[in-house]
């Protein structure tokens, strides 16, 4: 999973990028549900296994569902 696969998905469920954090992060958030993450923006470079998880557990969507 990369950044855009990532804003993609997140996008899809509501969320929206509300701000930049420290370096290359975003803050994305869902007002509806008050749920936020933090992806980080590293270009085509895939992000790391658990961080992976870790945006999927924030969005509320499992694996599977992706898969």
């Amino acid at each position: 999973m990369t950044y855009k696969d990532a804003a993609k998905l997140a996008a899809g469920q509501g969320f929206y990028c509300a701000r930049t954090a420290r370096g290359s992060h975003e803050i994305w958030r869902n007002d509806a549900t008050g749920a936020q993450t933090t992806i980080p923006n590293h270009g085509n470079r895939p992000l790391k296994r658990k961080t992976a998880k870790a945006i999927l557990e924030d969005l509320g969507v499992s694996l599977e569902d992706v898969l």
